[in-house]
C-alpha cells in the first residue's frame, strides 16, 4: 500500500563541521554504511520500493553511492572485497531512486512539499536519516510497524518517543488521547517548545506515515517556529480535520544529527557486529 519514501537530505550538517563541509551529513560512515544506507534499507524491509529523495547543492555523493561503480566494480571482481558490495547491490537492484533539489533550506516542511512531484497523490513514508533506528526483536523496523498501523487506520502517523523534559526544545512534542497501548490520537502538536510550554514530553522523530492531502495544507501553511515551514505545524491541522496518530514505537533510536549521538549509536553497531 506505502510503495515511496522521501529522504529529506537537503541540510547542511553544521553540527559536523568541518567534515561535512564537501560531505553529505546523510553520507557520514557508522561503521561501513552510510547513514542514509541504513534508512533506505529500512524502507525496503517495509515493503517500499521507490526512494525519493530530496538533494541540495555538493549532495551529490548521495546519488553517486545508489548507483554503479563500473571502475571500482572491475578492480575489485573476484576478490575477497567483491562481497563487501554485496548490500548495495542488493539495494540498486532491488529499488528504483529519484531526486530532485530544494533550493532554499526552508524547513522540513518545504523540503516535504518540494518532494510533491516525486510521491504525486499517494500515501508515503519519511524517513529522516539522522534519526538511525534499530529493530527490537521481531517487530521489525519503525517503518513497517507504521505501515501495519496504517493498513488499520488509514491516516497520517508520527513516530514518537519520551524524551527528559529539559530536551523537548530540540523536537516536536506531542499530545493527545491514548486510544491503545502506545497509540495517541493527537489534540496538539508544538515544535520545540521551552519544557515550561511543552504539552508532554513525547516528542516526534524522524519517522512519518504522511496522506497525500499534506501537500495542500503545506502550500497553506505559513512559516512557524525560526521563520521555517513546519511539518508539525501541517500536521495539526490535518489532526484538526480529521485525524493524525502519534506511535510510540518498539526499537532503539539514535539522534545521529549530534556527535554524542553518533558516537553512540557507532559503538553501538559495532558491539552488535562482534556478538554477530
Amino acid at each position: 500500500m506505502i510503495k515511496k519514501c522521501l529522504f529529506p537530505a537537503a541540510g547542511y550538517g553544521t553540527r559536523f563541521l568541518p567534515a561535512t563541509k564537501a560531505t553529505p551529513k546523510e553520507m557520514l560512515p557508522v561503521l561501513t554504511k552510510p547513514l542514509i544506507q541504513y534508512g533506505v534499507e529500512e524502507a525496503i524491509e517495509a515493503g517500499i520500493d521507490t526512494m525519493a529523495i530530496i538533494t541540495g547543492r555538493g549532495k551529490r555523493a548521495i546519488e553517486d553511492h545508489f548507483d554503479i561503480s563500473y571502475e571500482l566494480e572491475h578492480q575489485i571482481k573476484g576478490s575477497s572485497k567483491e562481497t563487501l558490495l554485496k548490500d548495495i547491490r542488493n539495494v540498486i537492484e532491488n529499488c528504483t531512486f529519484s531526486y530532485t533539489r530544494q533550493i532554499e533550506m526552508k524547513g522540513l516542511g518545504h523540503a516535504i512539499l518540494t518532494g510533491e512531484t516525486l510521491i504525486g497523490e499517494q500515501p508515503f513514508a519519511v524517513i529522516l536519516a539522522d534519526d538511525l533506528c534499530d529493530n527490537k526483536d521481531d517487530k521489525g523496523g519503525v517503518l513497517t510497524q507504521m505501515i501495519k498501523l496504517y493498513e488499520k487506520y488509514k491516516c497520517s502517523i508520527v513516530a514518537i518517543e519520551e524524551v527528559p523534559m529539559e530536551d523537548t526544545n530540540k523536537y516536536g512534542v506531542i499530545s493527545g488521547k491514548e486510544i491503545e497501548p502506545g497509540i495517541y490520537m493527537i489534540d496538539d502538536m508544538v515544535e520545540k517548545p521551552e519544557p515550561k510550554d511543552a504539552p508532554s514530553n513525547l516528542a516526534i522523530i524522524g519517522r512519518y506515515i504522511l496522506t497525500p492531502d499534506i501537500f495542500n495544507i503545506l502550500r497553506e501553511t505559513k512559516p512557524g517556529k525560526g521563520g521555517e515551514i513546519q511539518i508539525t505545524d501541517a500536521l495539526l491541522t490535518q489532526a484538526k480535520k480529521g485525524m493524525v496518530l502519534a506511535y510510540k514505537f518498539e526499537g532503539t533510536r539514535f539522534d545521529c544529527g549530534s556527535v554524542d549521538g553518533f558516537v553512540e549509536a557507532t559503538n553501538y553497531f559495532y558491539q552488535k557486529s562482534k556478538e554477530a
